[in-house]
């Protein structure tokens, strides 16, 4: 059973290793509500093979949220959090 913690009201799994964190959401078909992906030691993402839009949460190495992008389409080659940012969590976008 994989790793959840509870992130920004989201029961979050968690991709620590290096295969968890290059897969992603990739190949599935979407998230239920409330429910995420927390990718660690992460600074940008992108949406390649991605079959749904996400929301990506971008969070310095003291939980703070640096940054928030909503409605990521599919194939979207790159989305940075910035310098601060040490983790993202993505959602289904709302």
């Amino acid at each position: 059973m994989p790793e959840t913690v509870e992130i920004g009201g989201v029961t979050a799994e968690v991709a620590r290793c290096f295969w968890a964190r290059l897969k992603g959401l990739i190949g599935r078909r979407g998230l239920p509500p409330g429910r995420g992906l927390l990718i660690l030691r992460c600074n940008a993402i992108h949406t390649f093979f991605m079959r749904f839009a996400i929301d990506a949460t971008f969070y310095d190495r003291h939980d703070r949220v640096v940054k928030t992008v909503r409605n990521i389409r599919p194939w979207r080659p790159f989305v940075w959090g910035g310098f601060r940012a040490v983790k993202v969590l993505e959602t289904a976008a709302r």
